[in-house]
């Protein structure tokens, strides 16, 4: 159990690092704002007193000093300057390597420790390897006149839970100040109904102290959604109540901490519940989640079967159960994917603390702009995302990004811009990369590639050609390398991690004017809505997404066109691909066959099959490493009958169309034959 304790902390303590740094950040930005002091304070306040809780004691004192600089910041003693933050931020490293358990060079936490008493202007302790007191009341404190308060006290149903222990929070309380407790018990119901795991002792105290009253609700801080909590002065003659023991707070008689609030009080911060025995929301391991997921696809696959059955079968009964599991397994299948789906932000916000420290080993002004950070994405695109992203924000500071002096001589601010964001597209999501610095010159990556051997010298190249060059393996237009980049490494790394998500990738720049990456992302990599079509006796998915239309294509069609592959669509000419021929399917076609119109990166297109037999919830599975090299199929999926059918991939088909058609010799692509061999029916 102990271990599973620890486990949620650390699972917690990164998602509360994570915010910290975004806040350690923004605060570099706006010194002044006390609502991002405040943020961080409760951030580290947490960190301490949870990592206190769960046998962190190095992390939790290390934090404290840290938590005692910004509690000087919050009471108007210290002034955010970017040393604090700087210093803040080589803290916040530290404390990442103490949650995972990893070896900290403690020669750097005291340095770092060294310098945040000169700077809050405090001698270090006497003792150095005491743990320091876990109240964060100012140090001038004692110097204040002192107050009496009166502190209520009712733990929630699920705090203990939660992993807290209320005796612990009344200990930290004891250190601001003289504490008077009185517990009361009457809630406290027959020992054939109590839970073990629930506490019915709330506490009315008497706190004397010269702590403001925020420092004294900051000890219930990581608990005080899931208590009834309020905090009053004393006006009035004291409450009677019995001084505080070692008996009252000790751990022989520790009781479970986390029970149902039993009495209603108003006062300073007050917490309260309506529900108490309602979870917000529960931790699942993500292993369990994937599993969770693939049962549903495979109960998609099975539900497909029993769809075969019933229409063959024709039996009324078998139909109409056939129909009810399949408006069962469809809201499945939405509710699980809408459990997957996660905001992009946490990944966004990483990147702060990597633009601000490159910028400062640039030497240049640079600030992030962050857009469309609550666009969600399938977990498991979003954990492929941070290679990428990572590449593409480094590749901007370094290459795109001026140095200030030369920004001012082009008419531009010091300060350059770096823009991540993120919107829905249909089924995709499209992320984009863009930073307003000097931009690609297309001449040296054009003589950079002829160098390299890429393209031909004579090779006729669009401006879309030329910049997707820069994705190849190895390629630079570096003249130097650095520890940022010149290695050619980053954006072949960049084309590989897309393409491995069935992504697309789409460079746009001018000069002067900056640079733009657009990665076109599915939504999920499980499940997705497709449109299931034959060809012979193969079958083939199209996804339904960007599917617009379908029209019948005629023998009087064909001669009008004069046996080109367009057709003639209300006054609109489209291009169209005969899949029969691209991948060498023998047979007779029929009249008419049909032609699939899809909208791709480049417009509409057409794709001509023998018949559309409908709409198909597909399974996406991986074709296997021996497949790995086709790129034209998304993956595979197993129909009702047992068949498979391949996921077709329309923009990465017609690439590989034109490739084939490409006048560069150089150009490397497969024809419809070659492609024929390795993908056959």
């Amino acid at each position: 159990m102990a271990d599973n304790f620890r486990q949620a902390f650390q699972e917690e303590a990164r998602e509360i690092l994570v915010e910290l740094e975004a806040a350690l950040l923004e605060l570099n930005e706006n010194p002044g704002n006390k609502d991002l002091v405040g943020r961080t304070f409760r951030a580290l306040h947490t960190i301490k007193g949870s990592g206190a809780m769960f046998g962190f004691d190095e992390l939790a004192a290390f934090t404290h000093n840290l938590e005692n600089a910004y509690d000087e910041v919050r009471n108007g003693r210290l002034r955010v300057t970017p040393e604090l933050i700087n210093l803040s931020l080589a803290a916040l490293d530290q404390i990442k390597g103490m949650v995972e358990l990893t070896d900290v060079d403690k020669s750097v936490s005291a340095d770092i420790l060294a310098k945040l008493r000169e700077l809050t202007g405090k001698s270090e302790p006497q003792n150095a390897k005491e743990a320091p007191p876990a109240s964060s009341a100012p140090a001038a404190a004692a110097s204040t006149p002192t107050r009496d308060w009166r502190v209520s006290f009712s733990p929630g149903p699920d705090l203990m839970r939660n992993g807290s222990n209320p005796l612990l929070l009344l200990s930290e309380l004891k250190q601001l100040g003289n504490l008077q407790i009185k517990a009361s018990m009457t809630a406290i119901p027959p020992l054939a109904e109590l839970d073990p795991e629930r506490c019915y002792i709330s506490w009315d105290m008497t706190l004397k102290t010269s702590a403001t009253p925020e420092s004294i609700r900051d000890v219930f801080i990581f608990v005080e959604d899931g208590c009834d909590l309020s905090i009053e002065p004393v006006s009035a003659a004291p409450v009677s109540v019995a001084p505080v023991s070692a008996e009252t707070v000790s751990e022989e008689t520790s009781i479970p901490a986390a029970a149902a609030a039993q009495e209603s009080r108003a006062g300073y911060g007050r917490r309260s519940y309506d529900r108490p025995d309602t979870a917000s929301s529960i931790r699942v391991p993500a292993a369990k989640l994937d599993q969770f997921v693939d049962l549903v696809g495979e109960l998609v696959t099975v539900q497909a079967r029993l769809g075969e059955v019933a229409s063959r079968n024709e039996d009324p009964d078998v139909a109409a159960v056939s129909e009810q599991v399949e408006r069962l397994t469809s809201a499945l299948r939405e509710s699980s994917m809408s459990i997957r789906m996660l905001p992009i932000r946490p990944t966004f916000e990483r990147f702060r603390r990597l633009v601000h420290d490159l910028a400062r080993d640039l030497h240049k002004e640079v600030e992030l702009s962050i857009e469309g950070a609550d666009t969600e994405l399938d977990k498991s695109v979003i954990d492929q995302l941070n290679d990428p992203l990572m590449h593409l924000v480094r590749n901007s500071m370094d290459h795109g990004i001026e140095l200030p002096e030369r920004r001012v001589e082009a008419g531009k601010s010091r300060t350059g811009t770096l823009s991540l964001s993120a919107r829905h597209s249909g089924a995709s999501v499209l992320i984009c990369v863009s930073d307003d610095g000097g931009g690609i010159d297309k001449k040296a990556v054009r003589e950079r590639a002829i160098e390299k051997g890429l393209v031909a010298q004579d090779a006729q190249l669009s401006e879309g050609e030329i910049f997707s060059l820069i994705l190849a393996p190895g390629f630079s237009t570096a003249k130097q390398i650095t520890d940022v980049s010149g290695r050619g490494v980053g954006m072949d790394v960049v084309r590989r991690n897309i393409e491995a998500l069935r992504g697309t990738i789409e460079i746009a720049s001018k000069p002067d004017a900056g640079t733009s990456v657009i990665l076109r992302l599915p939504l999920t990599m499980a499940i997705i809505d497709g449109l299931l079509v034959r060809v012979g006796d193969a079958f083939f998915v199209l996804p339904l997404a960007i599917t617009v239309e379908c029209i019948e294509l005629t023998r009087q069609d064909i001669e009008k066109a004069n046996g080109k592959h367009v057709a003639y669509v209300r006054g609109k000419i489209i291009p169209y691909i005969r899949l029969r021929e691209f991948f060498n399917i023998r047979g007779e076609r029929p009249e008419p066959e049909q032609i699939m119109i899809v909208e791709t990166e480049t417009g509409r297109h057409g794709f001509v099959v023998d018949q559309v037999i409908g709409n198909y919830q597909t399974v996406i599975k991986n074709l296997g490493r021996f497949y790995r090299h086709v790129q034209i199929a998304s993956g595979a999926t197993i129909l009702g009958n047992g068949t498979v059918a391949l996921i077709l991939d329309p923009n990465r088909l017609l690439q590989d169309v034109m490739r084939t058609m490409s006048v560069d010799p150089r150009a490397e692509g497969r024809g419809p034959r070659q492609l024929s061999q390795q993908v056959s029916f």
